[in-house]
């Protein structure tokens, strides 16, 4: 088996050996596992007591599903950008975007980022947009689309509002994202409202 050179102190295995060590606990004892790194996220609530994982794959006692600490409560944008702010790491890369041109290219920290999805929250907020409701994305792969979906994350908004792009380059086709959002609503009122 070859090395590998996961190439920084601040990896969370830094050999082969530890990777296999890992691995090896989340299989014999995956709560004592996966609860230990949970707590490393932000909670606003803790999952209920004997609550971290719950599953059944046999169809013969029910449906099948797999539920993650019940009854925690937690907000997605926090973790991923607030509680790295906080931590001091506001002025690290957190998202590098590489457009259709290679040459086209920019990054964020995760302070740029937190203020950008801010912005974009209290956009939302201004649409009448609040915990709960719905948002649809229809955007190509830019930089502003992590911005919608962690703004909506952070407001839990589950679509009241439909957020899209005038048009997108896919290779050398100009995609009219806006005509195809407009033709979908268009549809969607005829059939559902």
């Amino acid at each position: 088996m070859r090395s590998l050179n996961l190439g920084t102190k601040h990896a969370h295995c830094s050999s082969w050996s530890d990777y296999s060590d890992l691995y090896e606990r989340s299989i014999k004892d995956p709560v004592g596992f996966w609860s230990e790194l949970a707590q490393q996220l932000y909670l606003e609530k803790p999952w209920d007591e004997g609550r971290f994982l719950e599953y059944n794959f046999d169809i013969r006692k029910g449906p099948v599903f797999v539920r993650w600490m019940s009854g925690a409560l937690s907000n997605v944008c926090y973790n991923v950008l607030d509680r790295h702010v906080k931590n001091g790491y506001g002025d690290k890369v957190a998202f590098y975007w590489e457009g259709n041109d290679p040459n086209d290219s920019q990054q964020r920290t995760y302070q740029e980022l937190l203020d950008d999805v801010c912005r974009f929250a209290n956009v939302l907020k201004s649409k009448n947009v609040k915990k709960g409701d719905r948002v649809a994305i229809y955007l190509p792969v830019i930089l502003q689309l992590p911005v919608v979906m962690l703004a909506c994350a952070r407001l839990d908004a589950n679509a009241e509002v439909l957020v899209t792009a005038d048009g997108a380059w896919r290779g050398s086709k100009l995609i009219n994202l806006k005509k195809i959002a407009d033709h979908a609503l268009v549809i969607c009122r005829k059939q559902y409202v």
